[in-house]
């Protein structure tokens, strides 16, 4: 399995399942499956109707070695435009 080939998957499933994905953050190999960051735009017609920053659901996807999502989660919400520091590590 390649990168593209998961990255495809994902796409899809999201597409058919959740909302489209807006931005594939991370893929790793964790040994039994395949794990992947994924931003999504989240309700973006009532963001538009009141005039809001758009906001992005920030999920983690499991895929199995069959190339298919066993599982997701959406692991935060931050608007669009809000930047994110991320911590040095030591």
């Amino acid at each position: 399995m390649n990168v593209t080939e998961i990255m495809s998957s994902i796409k899809e499933f999201f597409a058919e399942h959740v909302s489209p994905v807006h931005k594939i953050t991370s893929i790793n190999n964790r040994g039994k499956y395949w794990e992947a960051g994924v931003e999504v735009i989240e309700e973006k017609e009532y963001m538009r109707k009141y005039g809001r920053d758009q906001i992005i659901g920030e999920y983690v996807v499991r895929l199995n070695d069959n190339n298919e999502v066993t599982s997701f989660e959406r692991k935060g919400l931050r608007q669009r435009t809000s930047v994110e520091l991320q911590k040095d590590e030591e």
